[in-house]
């Protein structure tokens, strides 16, 4: 590699590592930087998705104060993300990214609109399971709530039913993991906005239950890449350094901005996302 190669692919990882920090989608920055040196298209997200899987041990460091407050919740995701991180990879070393990555810019601008409605589509759900819930607030309190984790669980949902909240978070969870699997490009916006129509309101505790998950799935799929031979290495090398400061410096000053600031920034970047990657694969 040369200088420029070095340069370029450390800021990128750099890049992506905050980007992934703060929202999701990294690796719409990492994986095209790979193909424009040259790299081939399924060794370039192999390579990326390495890469950035090592820089989230700098992520979850800076959203360390979190862990305790996520808890409860990562029992619940994180089987379905380990198993539908290793379909999804499976599924890569059979075929090709294009099909596939012509649905990127659907999923991505979907899901920025799911969390751009999520107070909407919440406060409408409480409505409904509320009006066919009679008798509801009869209950006592042991039948409400039978452990601390479920107590923490209606606390969070406020109020709404969360059997059937949780069961279509985990069910979406489950395709999400999939996806990352095989490209993984905006996973983190599609799992923010999953998290928060179930209820979740800090923006921080979120994005830490977010890159902890999403690590999940690109460490499963990077070790079957490894095994698989599709690691460019000097390359992924060069890209580690600069995704682990990215992903510190990331979460580490997204903690410094208003939860609002913050929400705007994911919409912004979810939009810009979508933008360019329907241009990536319809007009160019």
């Amino acid at each position: 590699m040369g200088i420029s190669e070095m340069l370029g692919l450390l800021a990128a990882a750099a890049a992506g590592g905050a980007i992934n920090a703060v929202a999701g989608g990294g690796t719409l920055v990492t994986f095209p930087t790979l193909l424009a040196f040259g790299t081939p298209a399924i060794i370039a997200n192999a390579t990326s998705t390495l890469a950035l899987v090592i820089g989230t041990s700098g992520g979850i460091y800076g959203f360390r104060r979190y862990l305790a407050a996520i808890k409860p919740w990562l029992w619940r995701f994180v089987p379905i993300s380990v198993l539908g991180g290793l379909m999804g990879s499976v599924l890569l070393t059979l075929t090709t990214n294009r099909t596939f990555s012509k649905l990127v810019p659907f999923l991505i601008f979907f899901a920025t609109i799911l969390f751009l409605a999520q107070g909407f589509l919440r406060r409408f759900m409480q409505a409904r399971i509320a009006a066919g819930r009679p008798g509801s607030e009869g209950r006592t309190t042991s039948q409400a709530s039978n452990s601390t984790a479920e107590a923490a669980l209606a606390n969070k949902t406020d109020g709404v039913s969360s059997k059937h909240l949780i069961w279509g978070a985990i069910a979406f969870q489950f395709a999400v993991a999939i996806y990352g699997g095989y490209f993984g490009a905006g996973i983190g916006i599609l799992m923010l906005a999953s998290l928060g129509l179930i209820g979740l309101r800090d923006i921080h505790e979120m994005n830490a239950l977010k890159t902890i998950l999403g690590s999940l799935i690109n460490l499963v799929a990077a070790l079957l890449f490894v095994f698989a031979g599709l690691i460019n290495w000097p390359k992924a090398g060069v890209m580690v350094v600069g995704a682990v400061a990215g992903y510190f410096l990331g979460s580490h000053y997204s903690q410094r901005i208003s939860q609002r600031r913050v929400r705007q920034i994911i919409t912004a970047i979810g939009l810009i996302l979508s933008a360019c990657t329907f241009y990536q694969q319809f007009v160019r």
